[in-house]
């Protein structure tokens, strides 16, 4: 026996076995080549195609993480290639302001922007260097332990020195920490040009693949392999999401035309009861449905509706966060108001929903009690709408009551003023003067487009498809939410503002305010301002009602008007010059004042001034010389092209 070759006891080393055990290596290894193998892959003879061959870093892409295991640390990018010249001319100063916002920072303050050798970059200056570029990227880096890695700055500082290697070139680039969400995240802008000057193309490969497998292999190094219980439990916590997790990726990768079939091999056990009990989940979520012990069916369009509740999700989240201890009811609005009536109220909570691509969000806590969240088209500036301002969101293409009444006052295709003014006072309207003025301000922007046409003043010919044309004019000047800044004042400092406010157009016309949330606020605050009223002489109380006096929104607008008029004569030296209803004013546009009745501007005459009720139509001509005509708080403005000049 003992010269038997066969019988001899031979070592044989095998490959080192986790702690776990070799099932618990088996299952986490089986999950993660199935559920970990998200994002973009490098191109080549693997996926059937030929490699990419042009741009800077695609030798890199094909060799970026070859030494990762299954248990490196995951970093997801997202990356943004912007045309500077289709974008918009703020674009870049918008997107670089907004990353330095308020509040992103440890201890909430307002963001710094750094880059690689300085924690205090001046963006004025990188983005005059970039101003002549062809383009620019924009990254936003997430680590999955993003709270472990603590100093994101110097993990930012090595993943762009490994890219300097990788696309053989210095880069330009700037870079905020952003501490604000539940993973800490880096929003990273590149400037599009090389040390030589060259424009700075890079791979495709390299955007999809080797800058997150960089990123990867820095975030392993500082905080080492993940460990089997970590991976563990990270898949636990996603059978229960709702929301699109890698689990539902390996699902709809297994499935066949027959559906999923989880009778497998008995050795992957552990896989097969995570992946099964997610689909349990599912099938409660409706997204599934069990044909047998072990064969599922998901339904059509799965991915995009969890997509959809995970967005939902973290609407709420957002919402709950704005409101803090407030008890509201909320609404997540869909792309649009078509068909729902508008919203108003304060500004509660904002940010970036998408913020690789700049698309903000507002939290309304609205004057119907609930509070409401709304997407925003890509060109709202949310640096306009500070916080706490009181705000109209509506559809553009909504048909208009104006244009309605226009119609109805026309008698022969012939609007007049004076006419309509006579219907109103025999209606017994509250305020026909104002009513009046709403309806010239609305002419006036229908005439700038065409629409209709001024005889003289006070008369407009109308055309008969008024509403079809006007709603048409509305659909194309604004895509998506109509947002209207109804006061920049919160409610509080209204209750006894020298002014016409918010809250004095709501006591004219009353309307829509619930008697809980934010709507009990106003309606306090409608009660105090009634009192500041009635002590200023413009209301009188009758039992326990109110009676406004005549005018009374204009007789608080020309009051504020002559304080702030004299307190600006005694700055500039100049006579103020206040202006009579009708009365033409002529003079060069110097600047524009908010005040608690509105905007307005500032016309200099070179011998006096007038404040006129600013619209944004003027403000590309401030320094030229401009004519208005005012009809209590609406005006009618006119440019003079052969005697405007700059200053």
């Amino acid at each position: 026996m003992a010269g038997n070759d066969e019988d001899r006891f031979r070592v044989k080393p095998a490959e080192p076995k986790s702690r776990g055990g070799p099932r618990s290596q088996r299952f986490v290894s089986e999950v993660l080549k199935q559920v970990s193998k998200t994002g973009a892959k490098p191109s080549g003879k693997s996926l059937g195609r030929p490699a990419n061959t042009f741009g800077r870093g695609r030798v890199a892409a094909s060799t970026a993480g070859q030494r990762l295991l299954p248990n490196a640390r995951r970093v997801v990018i997202k990356s943004r290639f912007v045309v500077l010249k289709r974008a918009s001319p703020n674009s870049v100063a918008v997107h670089l302001r907004y990353i330095e916002r308020d509040g992103v920072t440890r201890d909430g303050q307002k963001g710094q922007a750094y880059g690689p050798d300085t924690d205090g970059v001046d963006l004025k200056a990188f983005q005059e260097r970039g101003q002549n570029d062809r383009h620019q990227f924009r990254f936003i880096v997430s680590s999955e332990d993003g709270l472990e890695l603590e100093d994101l700055k110097g993990f930012t500082r090595q993943l762009m020195r490994r890219m300097e290697i990788d696309l053989e070139t210095r880069l330009d680039w700037v870079a905020v920490d952003h501490w604000d969400t539940d993973n800490p995240h880096t929003h990273i802008v590149l400037n599009g040009r090389t040390a030589s000057k060259k424009d700075l193309v890079i791979a495709p490969d390299y955007m999809a693949h080797g800058m997150r497998m960089r990123a990867s292999e820095i975030a392993t190094e500082w905080l080492g392999p993940r460990t089997e219980a970590e991976m563990r439990q990270r898949l636990l916590r996603e059978v229960d999401q709702q929301r699109l997790t890698s689990l539902d990726r390996a699902l709809i990768r297994q499935a066949g035309p027959d559906g999923i079939d989880l009778t497998g091999n008995p050795t992957d056990g552990q896989r097969q009861n995570v992946l099964r009990a997610r689909l349990q989940r599912l099938e409660g979520m409706r997204l599934a449905e069990r044909a047998d012990a072990n064969r599922w069916k998901l339904q059509p369009g799965m991915a995009a509706t969890l997509n959809t509740m995970g967005e939902r999700e973290d609407a709420l989240d957002t919402m709950r966060r704005a409101l803090k201890d407030q008890k509201r009811e909320l609404v997540v609005h869909d792309a649009d108001l078509a068909n729902t009536a508008p919203v108003i109220g304060r500004i509660a909570g904002k940010g970036l929903a998408d913020e690789l691509n700049d698309r903000g969000y507002l939290v309304i806590d609205g004057v119907d009690g609930r509070a409401h969240y709304l997407k925003l088209p890509v060109r709202v500036d949310l640096a306009e709408l500070p916080m706490h301002v009181i705000v109209e969101v509506k559809p553009p293409a909504q048909e208009k009551i104006v244009d309605i009444n226009i119609l109805t006052a026309s008698k022969d295709g012939i609007y007049s003023t004076s006419s309509h003014l006579d219907q109103l006072e025999q209606a017994g309207d509250r305020d026909p003067q104002a009513a009046i003025e709403t309806h010239v301000r609305r002419l006036e922007a229908l005439r700038r487009a065409g629409v209709v046409e001024r005889i003289v003043d006070g008369v407009w010919t109308i055309p008969s498809d008024l509403r079809q044309r006007a709603q048409q004019y509305d659909s194309e000047k604004t895509a998506g939410y109509v947002i209207e800044l109804r006061s920049h004042l919160p409610i509080e400092q209204q209750a006894r503002a020298v002014g016409a406010t918010w809250l004095d157009r709501n006591l004219v016309a009353v309307g829509g305010v619930a008697n809980h949330g934010f709507g009990a606020q106003v309606r306090d605050a409608m009660q105090y301002r009634e009192d500041f009223l009635v002590e200023q002489g413009l209301a009188k109380r009758r039992g326990k009602r109110v009676v406004l006096a005549r005018n009374f929104l204009g007789t608080l607008r020309d009051r504020e008007l002559t304080a702030v008029g004299k307190s600006l004569q005694d700055q500039t030296g100049q006579t103020y010059r206040p202006l009579q209803d009708g009365q033409q004013s002529s003079g060069v546009y110097r600047r524009s004042i908010q005040l608690t009745s509105g905007r307005f501007a500032m016309l200099d005459d070179g011998m006096a001034f007038s404040l006129v009720p600013w619209r944004p139509v003027i403000e590309r001509r401030l320094g030229q010389r401009l004519n208005a005509v005012v009809r209590g708080p609406s005006v009618t403005w006119n440019f003079d092209r052969q005697r405007s000049h700059s200053i």
